[in-house]
C-alpha cells in the first residue's frame, strides 16, 4: 500500500470530533506562528538557543517588542525557556516547532 493511501485509510479512521479537536490545535499552532516577526524568531531559534540581547543583535526590533513577542510564543508553547544567572536562554519548546520551522526554513529561508 503506497503512504499516500496510508495516510488517508488512517484519517478515515479518525472520528470527527478527534479529527476537528486535532484541527483546532493545528490552527492554533500556526496562528501563533503567523506573525513575520514571531516567524525570524522561531528561525533564529531552529539550530540554537539564544538570549534576549543575541536575538534582538540579528532582528528588526525594539528590546520591548521583542520581548512581546518572546512572551507570546512562551505563553502558546512554541518556545522554552533556561535562566543562567541574570539572562535567559529561548530555544524551540518541541520536535513539533522544530519540524514546522524546519520545513519553513527549507521552503523559504534556505540560501542556495
Amino acid at each position: 500500500m503506497s503512504e499516500t493511501a496510508c495516510k488517508t485509510h488512517r484519517l478515515d479512521q479518525l472520528p470527527i470530533e478527534e479529527m476537528g479537536r486535532h484541527a483546532e490545535d493545528a490552527a492554533q499552532f500556526l496562528k501563533m506562528m503567523a506573525n513575520p516577526h514571531r516567524l525570524m524568531i522561531l528561525c533564529h531559534l531552529l539550530d540554537q538557543e539564544m538570549s534576549v540581547s543575541e536575538l534582538n543583535a540579528h532582528l528588526p526590533l525594539s528590546q520591548s517588542a521583542l520581548s512581546q513577542h518572546l512572551a507570546v510564543l512562551r505563553n502558546s508553547g512554541l518556545v522554552k525557556t533556561r535562566r543562567e544567572q541574570q539572562t535567559i536562554h529561548y530555544s524551540l519548546a518541541s520536535q513539533e516547532v522544530q519540524a514546522v520551522m524546519a520545513v519553513l526554513y527549507e521552503q523559504f529561508c534556505k540560501v542556495d
